[in-house]
């Protein structure tokens, strides 16, 4: 599927993210990602979203609707950040439900920001 970026979601992985033990990594996260995405989103690698924190972190984001900052992500978790990026692509206002997300994405959402052509949520 052939889309134009303003209708597809923007998914940033901090690819600085590392824990000590390496099993959680933003690089492994990036990977996994990008290898079982359908196209329907975009995967981008940044460098530091200065969650240290909650490694390893990535942001969700689409003109239009809520931002998400994530942590405490690893590769195990493609499959389902992938599921949870289609139900945001098809919510009204980037608000998914903790009842519509995967079960294993419960406790990763760290905060909500305003996109670039944000119009007013409230």
């Amino acid at each position: 599927m052939n889309e134009n970026a303003a209708t597809r979601p923007h998914l940033s992985i901090c690819l600085t993210c590392a824990a000590p033990d390496e099993k959680i990594s933003g690089r492994k996260l990036y990977d996994a990602v990008t290898a079982a995405s359908d196209g329907r989103v975009d995967v981008i690698g940044v460098h530091c979203l200065a969650s240290c924190r909650n490694t390893c972190s990535a942001t969700i984001s689409m003109p239009g609707k809520w931002g998400w900052l994530m942590g405490h992500l690893h590769a195990g978790l493609a499959q389902d950040l992938l599921t949870y990026i289609a139900a945001y692509r098809r919510s009204a206002r980037g608000v998914v439900m903790p009842s519509k997300r995967p079960a294993s994405l419960e406790k990763v959402m760290i905060g909500r920001f305003p996109t670039f052509m944000q119009r007013d949520l409230t």
